[in-house]
């Protein structure tokens, strides 16, 4: 199975990101993990929050920023990979002067009732 970038709806998740579902089982045949694209404007941040169930791989493809993760903070650039486990609270800021660019992989893949704002 294959999608398309361009025919892949944005919509704006809780944390207040913009996302599109490359794959998800609501509307692929995939259905164990989803993965999507977060793009985080500059000067913006997505709102504290954490996942009941979801364990999260961020992998920033473009832009930097500083990440909130649990109680560490830490800056972040293009090809970091960053683990986010089940309960831990996370946000992320754009720092840059480019649109930050997330691939977000969950399993099991993302909802918006697994996701608290904290």
């Amino acid at each position: 199975m294959r999608t398309r970038y361009n025919d892949i709806t944005a919509f704006t998740t809780k944390d207040g990101s913009t996302i599109r579902e490359l794959m998800h089982p609501n509307e692929h045949k995939v259905s164990k993990q989803s993965l999507a694209e977060a793009i985080v404007p500059v000067g913006t941040a997505t709102r504290l929050h954490h996942h009941h169930k979801s364990e999260e791989l961020y992998h920033i493809t473009a832009g930097n920023g500083v990440m909130q993760l649990g109680e560490e903070q830490f800056t972040v650039a293009v090809g970091d990979t960053i683990l986010i486990p089940p309960g831990t609270p996370h946000a992320i800021e754009n720092s840059g002067h480019e649109a930050l660019s997330i691939l977000c992989c969950c399993a099991p893949p993302y909802s918006h009732d697994d996701t608290e704002l904290l």
